[in-house]
């Protein structure tokens, strides 16, 4: 082989075995396009594991159990609010079938627009010795109303009740037409209790802390609703959290 012809033999061998850089920075054959040199460096300098992960199709796995769990709470809602209810329209017929057998029942139960969710129930009776029967005859109120609104864990969690009408002072009845009993907290609250106990628990309680119809203007300028009672429940609710629940004196109401 002539000198000539080896060299050419080994001209191509270089032109052959050049490194990529090389390649790119010549800007020669196909590889030097940007493309095929932004291909060079994504091999020879690796991919970084967020590109990776964005360009991977979501694990199957993965989205079945998100889907799993998304399921899985609907079914737990949906069984709480058929416990709920059946619960009340068990106990709405047995009240009512109570009313139409007695022609003078303790109390008497209404939906508010039809609403299962939350009830009218107007006292007709408390102990006739009490101050408190004596002003309802004196003024001729026929009943003490109360509201009722069952949350969407009930039984397992108590209803939320206030005084709607008269305004009554004392008598374990707060700003709002709330009402201090512990019985309505979740601490006290049992899912065994009954609507009908509830409203006679309140019928006791009211007497027993001396609750009187209201006379003069309410003392507080702060409105009479049920945005006012749900804040003095709540503040009632994280007192006795804190320091227990006491029966006070029947002086203090």
């Amino acid at each position: 082989m002539t000198s000539r012809s080896k060299e050419k033999v080994a001209a191509a061998f270089r032109k052959l075995f050049r490194s990529p850089e090389k390649i790119d920075n010549d800007g020669a054959g196909p590889s030097g396009s940007p493309a095929r040199r932004g291909l060079f460096r994504r091999h020879r300098d690796g991919v970084g594991p967020a590109e990776t992960a964005a360009s991977l199709p979501a694990s199957p796995a993965a989205s079945t159990l998100s889907k799993k769990k998304a399921g899985g709470a609907n079914d737990v809602r949906e069984r709480a609010a058929a416990v709920r209810t059946r619960r009340l329209m068990k106990e709405l017929k047995e009240i009512q079938r109570s009313q139409d057998h007695r022609p003078n029942p303790v109390f008497t139960v209404e939906l508010v627009n039809d609403n299962l969710f939350e009830w009218h129930v107007r006292l007709h009776q408390i102990d006739p010795e009490s101050d408190l029967a004596s002003d309802l005859r004196e003024l001729n109120i026929p009943n003490i109303l109360l509201h009722l609104i069952f949350p969407e864990n009930f039984p397992f969690a108590p209803p939320f009740m206030r005084v709607i009408e008269p305004r009554i002072e004392k008598g374990f009845v707060m700003e709002g037409g709330a009402i201090c009993m512990e019985l309505l907290t979740p601490r006290g609250w049992a899912s065994a209790y009954t609507v009908e106990a509830v409203v006679m628990q309140f019928a006791a309680s009211v007497v027993k802390g001396q609750g009187r119809v209201a006379r003069a203007p309410p003392r507080s300028s702060r409105e009479f609703s049920r945005r006012r009672a749900e804040e003095a429940f709540r503040s009632l609710v994280k007192t006795h959290d804190k320091y227990g629940w006491v029966t006070p004196s029947l002086s203090d109401g």
